[in-house]
């Protein structure tokens, strides 16, 4: 109960931040620097992801000291106390101090997903050790249903006209009701622990472990991959499909939380890395496909693929290292998510740009920009926004060669292995 209310919270957290994304510029960022609004807003968003990964970093690292319940109640404050500064940056003029407000407001969001991510996927995976993929993708269902309330909910309040900052008092309720949960709850010891593997056994597989590092590198791009484009869906696309983009998320999101809960049956037929190569492929496909969208259907069967390319992507990666590294412990799966954070951080501003620049372009200067409206402004966003996804569409394809290397050797080892045991039998 608590570990499923905590991913649906930061799910939740996700959405809200996807709703309030074009709020924020236009009631803060355009007023402080308009031709650079978008990549000051990707800016402002990646802080949440460096909150998230500071905390992996060092809360994985720390989680059996401090403990899985300290580590949620630091969660639950931190999305309590972010909401708030954004709440109160937004009912000031805009200036310096506003944006540093903003900021500060999204690092504690950020630090509190962390938290839940530190705490929660240790915890899940010392209940059931043998079934991983499948536990961990159950876990991360609750993500996509967290975005699917968190999205009509931005739908309803913005249909009615009702002030955008509702949507982080919503974002708040949970955290609330989680921290009254934690307070009653007893939580299990992690994996690493009841192992009897002693922290310093722990650290020293970092550098035993080259697989590992290179499953970290793939966590970068995975991330990337799911992550960033949600981020940036609604507002990329709104004006460019003549829909909010915010439902496409709902709708992806959707797709996830079922295809989630068979993760465990394709992950044995596949293999857990062949699953994550057949997601870099659609997720590939998808991304592009999401650039070229034009109209509502466009845009649904585009996201179709995208959403069931990086659907198993985040949970499975977790789940990859866990049954890999089982002396990593904590900090294996803390150092992914750090990864996974920090990806974001650099992407988002790095798509801001690339947006900003193409509109600019596209206007033909900065003064032509800022005289378009209609058709003509909604012409200009198409094209940065195709420049925008496209050029994230890259990142799975990456991807592609590597999963296939490491499902190629793995097959082979495990052929290697069936044969040897048969020669041992015949004789």
């Amino acid at each position: 109960m608590v570990g499923n209310l905590s991913i649906f919270m930061i799910g939740l957290g996700f959405a809200v931040r996807a709703s309030i994304a074009g709020n924020l510029q236009s009631d803060i960022y355009d007023h402080i620097d308009l031709a650079n609004s978008t990549a000051m807003l990707g800016e402002a968003l990646g802080f949440t992801f460096t909150g998230f990964a500071l905390t992996l970093l060092f809360g994985s690292a720390l989680v059996d000291l401090v403990g899985i319940k300290r580590m949620l109640m630091l969660s639950s404050i931190g999305y309590v106390l972010g909401s708030l500064l954004i709440i109160a940056a937004s009912l000031v003029t805009p200036g310096e101090g506003v944006e540093n407000l903003v900021l500060a407001g999204l690092l504690l969001t950020g630090l509190g997903w962390g938290a839940v991510e530190a705490a929660s996927n240790p915890m899940v995976a010392a209940v059931d050790p043998e079934n991983k993929t499948q536990r961990l993708n159950v876990l991360h269902a609750w993500w996509p249903a967290g975005i699917v309330v968190g999205g009509l909910l931005g739908l309803a309040i913005s249909a009615l006209e009702l002030p955008w900052q509702l949507n982080l008092i919503v974002l708040a309720l949970p955290a609330v009701v989680m921290a009254w949960l934690v307070s009653r709850t007893e939580f299990p010891v992690t994996e690493r622990v009841s192992s009897g593997i002693s922290y310093g056994e722990m650290f020293n597989e970092v550098f035993r472990q080259p697989m590992f590092i290179v499953l970290w590198i793939c966590m970068w791009l995975t991330a990337a991959t799911e992550l960033a484009p949600g981020q940036w869906v609604d507002l990329t696309l709104s004006r460019v499909v003549g829909m909010k983009g915010i439902l496409i998320l709902v709708y992806v999101s959707m797709l996830m939380f079922v295809m989630r809960h068979f993760a465990g049956r394709l992950a044995k037929k596949l293999s857990s890395v062949g699953l994550l190569w057949l997601s870099s492929l659609l997720a590939a496909v998808g991304l592009y496909c999401l650039g070229m969208a034009r109209t509502p259907v466009t845009a649904f069967l585009a996201a179709t693929v995208w959403g069931i390319g990086v659907c198993y992507m985040w949970p499975t990666m977790l789940a990859t290292v866990s049954e890999r590294f089982v002396r990593g412990g904590a900090l294996f799966l803390g150092l992914l998510g750090f990864a996974g954070g920090m990806s974001i951080q650099f992407v988002l501003p790095k798509l801001g740009e690339i947006f900003d620049s193409a509109k600019i372009e596209a206007a033909g200067g900065l003064e032509a920009f800022e005289k378009l409206t209609g058709d003509e402004l909604d012409a200009v966003l198409a094209t940065a926004s195709i420049e925008s996804f496209q050029s994230l569409a890259v990142v799975p394809l990456i991807l592609l060669p590597i999963f296939a290397f490491i499902w190629f050797w793995d097959r082979r080892q495990a052929a290697s292995k069936v044969q040897g045991v048969t020669a041992v039998s015949n004789q």
